[in-house]
């Protein structure tokens, strides 16, 4: 399972972030969830030959 103790910071464009915001919101998600999703689809995507944590894996197979 994920361990969630890790703190990202980021910045970004005020504009893009009042967006980001109202469509996480429009789409009943927190902008963490939706960072969180776009970072396991990053990982999965460019891993190479990099072996997966299990919980990954069914993640990439659409057990998220």
């Amino acid at each position: 399972m994920e361990k969630r103790t890790a703190r990202l910071t980021i910045l970004i464009d005020p504009d893009k972030k009042q967006i980001f915001e109202e469509i996480c919101i429009a789409n009943d998600l927190t902008p963490s969830q939706v960072v969180r999703r776009l970072v396991r689809q990053y990982i999965i995507d460019n891993a190479g030959g990099r072996e997966l944590p299990e919980w990954l894996k069914l993640a990439a197979k659409g057990g998220d």
